[in-house]
């Protein structure tokens, strides 16, 4: 029998504009000081210390081999498995898939998940280049079916979103509705990159990066660690930890089909992934997504937000602009998307955000988000999603509940 998986803890960092933040003694914030900062705080959220943790995953693109060790040494010395983690931009929820699942086999009652990155300014690039591209099928199979742009990342995303305004009507005004949604949410979000506030119209306006997106509705480069600290049923009780616990109650991770080449851009950026995976979740769960008040998924790009909303059954194909319309996903609305701000606004350390996720949701569900706080939280999930492929959505509840 499978074991139920709780988050006890939760930390991270600020996240911040790649190389701005210092040290006190005018140094580098490196990564072993951001895993220090994230890590501290989930191990004293969860009442725990690191010699209680049996398991480490960690999460990272952008390093070198057993950056991981490098980074939970900070923590603690104790000769515990460390396993290091790299999915692209669902690093941070692969290590916790990973994490969660040493504990539901019965293999282990306590475990880290952490995720970093410490990134260079300006758009994604590839470090190997005397080698095959991980992206290179997807490129070339976009390439096919729409004009190329460099770099590739926005140019997939905006292609997803140009191919849904012929087929579906939606307009470059819905996908800025959504830049201007997560920036408002951040301005409440202390751990955001970017806390300001802008109007429709200066999200229109602000440079074109790939039309129909701008500058404001994509998400930059930043430096920022996330933890959380996961348990058994037996280590809750033992510790008595269920007022503050979070049960992962479904958890699910898939990579590309077949179908993600079947000719359309949405399906190159991991619909058909996201489907699966949300379904598979909803099953182990017994939700479905109106039993849901609050999620964060992967906005990094406005595009990807509005197709996300089909994708994770929150309104039918080709409807997602009928939610932006409704105002359905913010405060007032049926969910409140992304309180964090998101990835457009709060920002995308790879390693890092599908930890800061985890830990948005666990403060939501616990009603310890402040000015951010969702009203009547009972159930919240998360998406997180890396192109080449993986795809992992987590659905939470309160233990106590």
């Amino acid at each position: 029998m499978t074991q139920r998986v709780f988050v006890i803890g939760v930390g991270m960092t600020k996240f911040e504009k790649p190389g701005r933040r210092k040290n006190d003694d005018g140094s580098d914030w490196d990564y072993p000081d951001m895993a220090r900062e994230s890590g501290t705080k989930a191990l004293a959220d969860a009442g725990v210390t690191y010699d209680q943790i049996q398991e480490a995953y960690v999460g990272y693109v952008y390093g070198e081999s057993t950056s991981g060790q490098r980074a939970v040494y900070e923590l603690g010395m104790t000769g515990v498995p460390v396993v290091n983690v790299n999915n692209n931009c669902s690093t941070g929820s692969t290590a916790l898939y990973l994490a969660a699942r040493a504990i539901r086999g019965g293999l282990a009652d306590c475990t880290l998940a952490l995720g970093f990155e410490k990134m260079q300014p300006g758009s994604l690039g590839s470090t190997y280049d005397d080698r095959a591209q991980p992206m290179e099928k997807h490129i070339l199979a976009m390439a096919e079916i729409s004009e190329v742009l460099f770099p590739p990342a926005p140019w997939m995303f905006g292609a997803a979103g140009r191919e849904h305004m012929r087929e579906h009507g939606s307009t470059a005004e819905h996908f800025a509705k959504i830049g201007e949604k997560n920036h408002r949410h951040s301005t409440n979000n202390p751990y955001a990159q970017f806390q300001d506030e802008y109007t429709l119209d200066e999200i229109l306006d602000s440079r074109t990066i790939y039309d129909p997106l701008t500058k404001l509705q994509c998400s930059p480069t930043s430096d920022g660690s996330g933890a959380a600290v996961l348990a058994s049923e037996r280590f809750v009780d033992e510790h008595d930890l269920a007022d503050r616990a979070v049960e992962i109650v479904g958890q699910a991770m898939t990579t590309d089909y077949r179908s993600s080449f079947n000719g359309t851009c949405k399906n190159l950026i991991g619909h058909d992934m996201n489907v699966q995976v949300a379904q598979s979740v909803y099953e182990q769960a017994g939700l479905g997504p109106a039993d849901f008040q609050v999620i964060e998924l992967h906005d990094c790009f406005s595009a990807n937000e509005l197709l996300l909303y089909e994708a994770l059954g929150l309104c039918g194909e080709g409807e997602g602009h009928t939610l932006i319309d409704a105002g359905a996903t913010t405060y007032g609305g049926q969910w409140v998307v992304n309180p964090s701000g998101g990835l457009i606004s709060k920002g995308h350390p790879l390693g890092a955000t599908g930890l800061a996720q985890c830990a948005e949701l666990t403060w939501q569900l616990r009603g310890d988000a402040d000015g951010r706080q969702v009203d009547g939280v009972t159930a919240a999930l998360q998406h997180n999603i890396g192109l080449g492929g993986a795809a992992v959505v987590s659905a939470y509840q309160r233990a106590n509940r």
